[in-house]
């Protein structure tokens, strides 16, 4: 008896050693599914992190850059009085409405400081005008209007300005400084100085103006 149960139990030994085998290669499989998931995981996160940071870079240079707003006398300009001594005897009371041009490029308003507008000839002041203090919108352009009242009684020597009025013209410089913020996001502020100086030739004859240049 004890060798027919012996013979009976030989047989059960290569199901065990089958069974061993197939849990050895379920578990390299699922250790393998694992591990290529560990590694997609991997690509996706280095993606993310590469795109998170191609966004904040581009963020960055175009959004949160801060640019120098821009100002310009403007063209438009409407002569309210004129009036012009000769090449003998020089002189010129103007007064004249325009407008100033505050450009902004950000992406944020531009909260700008009241300031003074200087009017010269050669150099020499003759006439002032104040720019009040406003906002230019984001990527827009604040138009302030003012009246200008420049006259030649500040110059010392009107031998240029003869000159000048003998050939039909009068060339005037203006001058200004703006002092202001640029707000970003409604939680950054940067300061920035905006600076204007334009050249404008008035051709004396059609009292208009002939050309205008700012830097």
């Amino acid at each position: 008896m004890a060798e027919k149960m012996n013979q009976q139990e030989y047989p059960l030994a290569p199901a065990t050693r089958q069974s061993r085998s197939d849990e050895e290669s379920g578990t390299l499989r699922s250790e393998e599914l694992k591990r290529k998931k560990r590694i997609k995981l991997a690509i996706y996160i280095a993606a993310f992190a590469v795109f998170q940071t191609i966004v904040i870079l581009v963020f960055a240079l175009t959004v949160m850059r801060v640019k120098t707003p821009k100002v310009r006398l403007g063209t438009d300009v409407t002569f309210r009085n004129f009036i012009t001594g000769t090449q003998a005897s020089p002189s010129f009371d103007l007064s004249f409405t325009t407008q100033v041009g505050v450009k902004n490029t950000n992406f944020g308003p531009y909260k700008f400081d009241s300031t003074i507008a200087t009017f010269m000839y050669q150099g020499v002041t003759v006439g002032q005008v104040t720019i009040p203090k406003g906002k230019a919108g984001l990527r827009s352009t604040k138009k302030v209007s003012v009246i200008v009242n420049v006259n030649s009684n500040a110059l010392s020597s009107t031998a240029t300005l003869g000159s000048e009025l003998g050939a039909d013209v009068l060339t005037l410089n203006s001058q200004a400084k703006l002092s202001g913020k640029v707000e970003l996001m409604f939680v950054m502020k940067k300061k920035k100085s905006a600076e204007m100086n334009c050249t404008m030739t008035i051709e004396v004859s059609t009292k208009a103006i002939q050309s205008m240049s700012c830097e």
